[in-house]
């Protein structure tokens, strides 16, 4: 390792073993040291606490340690060769050679400093828990399971990376989550062949269905809350060591527009939220086009006393109006992302000074008009109300050719754009799952949580096309009955009554 002073090498002489000379050695840092002194050196060199002063033959030396000796939790005695032994030592872990013996013990002892759990910032809620992941992978796991206490709850794990060597893991409920899914993730992973991990969108843009699409076909989260019911509907999760961020497939269109909060709150609150959430997108999409579409070809559709407002507001502007919105649209996606590279004390305050500065003076100068200063500030508050900024970005991405084809062929552009962009959505899959189920294709039962979300109590299957094992969530049980069903609500009867 090249000298590396971050490797501590201590040897040492076991007594019960005959004074053989031994040398345990670990990378400072991502172990926890308090725990290599007194679980390891400790039981090596220090005789008592009931342990036998024999001298075991070479055969029986793994078991003699690990049973008599060694008090950590996790020992392995496998160790035979440098890659494991280099693999082991790099994940956190203390490695123990014995000079005589052909095989090392690898001592599980992760630690070091990590960051605590605190609340993810891109996803606040309301009403909800506070707790995010961390960048610690058996943090993240541990997180999970604290929501989902059922010994159905299946993790595997494997590394990914040449020379990163990347913990990654999959998360799945064994009997819910359709095990074809589960072959096809565990396929994807093990075709990965490259040199470095160091963030789960590595990952996901490996193993996404398609490439030519700006949607995102693979969800992510930060909250453990929003995973666990991930993977209570069959879902499975990519939990990569080192990211807060942890993967979910597979993915459909309307999981970006939810929230875990709407869970949390009331049927006809959540259904209030998220038709403005779809009101907000119509608008982030299709606002500035809509704007150019009619002040360019179809002034027709305006009042007249709207009409001359604004033909009085663009007299003096040089520019027609496709070219006036593009400029107002490249400015403020300027300051968005000027305000998030910023330091935080003064990144928002600079991105609102900077927007009202600049449009007051673009208004005055007369480079636009008043009206689109309106239109592209609404447009930019509508596409915040998406909960996901994976689905944010394709909305403003596809802001500008809508604006291109309105600018073009006015609102008969728009609706072909609107035609191409259903068109695209449906030919979609993540991980064999159509992209815009239960719309397309139409799932009657699927719509009780799409946009119009029905109390808890009448969601009682889980969604069809993503797992197909395991439908009921619940007996047949509703304020409207007035009492449980009992042994009555066998899955037939309560398929035919949601029906």
């Amino acid at each position: 390792m090249g000298g590396s002073k971050d490797l501590v090498v201590r040897e040492i002489r076991i007594g019960i073993l005959d004074n053989k000379k031994a040398c345990v050695f670990y990378i400072d840092g991502i172990v926890d040291t308090n725990a290599v002194n007194n679980f390891v050196m400790e039981s090596l060199m220090v005789e008592g606490h009931g342990v036998p002063c024999i001298t075991p033959i070479d055969s029986d030396v793994g078991a003699y340690l690990k049973e008599y000796v060694l008090t950590a939790g996790a020992v392995k005695d496998d160790v035979t060769d440098f890659k494991l032994l280099f693999r082991s030592l790099l994940s956190g872990s203390a490695i123990l050679l014995i000079d005589g013996y052909t095989a090392g013990f690898a001592i599980e002892m992760s630690g070091g400093k990590q960051r605590s759990i605190s609340e993810p910032e891109a996803e606040t809620v309301i009403r909800g828990p506070r707790e995010g992941f961390s960048e610690s992978l058996r943090t993240n796991t541990a997180l999970v399971r604290k929501k989902i206490r059922s010994p159905d709850l299946w993790l595997e794990t494997s590394t990914i990376g040449t020379r990163t060597q990347t913990d990654v893991g999959i998360m799945y409920m064994k009997g819910i989550a359709d095990e074809k899914i589960v072959e096809e993730v565990r396929a994807r992973l093990g075709r990965i062949d490259i040199d470095g991990i160091l963030e789960s969108g590595y990952i996901e843009e490996l193993i996404q269905d398609e490439v030519y699409t700006p949607f995102p076909t693979v969800y992510n989260s930060e909250r453990p809350d929003a995973i666990a019911a991930e993977l209570l509907e069959g879902k499975v999760a990519i939990m990569v060591d080192g990211t807060p961020v942890v993967l979910v497939v597979p993915a459909v269109f309307v999981s970006f527009l939810h929230s875990v909060e709407d869970y949390y709150h009331r049927a006809d609150i959540s259904t209030l939220i998220r038709i403005l959430r779809t009101i907000g997108i119509a608008i982030g999409l299709f606002g500035p086009s809509l704007y150019v579409a009619i002040t360019t070809f179809h002034r027709e559709m305006i009042p007249a006393r709207l009409l001359v407002s604004l033909a009085a507001q663009r007299e003096a502007v040089p520019f027609p109006a496709f070219i006036e919105a593009l400029l107002m649209e490249v400015t403020f996606e300027i300051l968005r992302e000027a305000g998030i590279r910023m330091p935080r004390p003064i990144g928002s305050a600079m991105s609102i000074v900077g927007s009202v500065v600049l449009g007051t003076a673009a208004v005055e100068a007369g480079f636009v008009s008043a009206a689109m200063v309106i239109i592209v500030a609404i447009t930019a508050l509508a596409a915040f109300l998406i909960p996901s900024n994976d689905m944010t970005v394709p909305i403003r991405m596809l802001r500008f050719p809508f604006m291109f084809l309105a600018a073009s062929f006015g609102l008969f552009g728009i609706i072909l754009g609107v035609i191409g962009l259903a068109l695209h959505l449906s030919s979609l899959r993540s991980f064999g799952v159509p992209y815009l189920s239960p719309l397309a294709p139409f799932n009657g039962s699927g719509q009780k949580d799409v946009i119009v979300r029905l109390p808890i109590w009448a969601m009682l299957t889980r969604p069809r096309l993503i797992s197909r094992r395991n439908l009921i969530r619940q007996r047949v049980h509703s304020p409207e009955y007035g009492r449980d069903k009992g042994e009555q609500g066998s899955e037939r009867e309560e398929l035919a009554h949601e029906k």
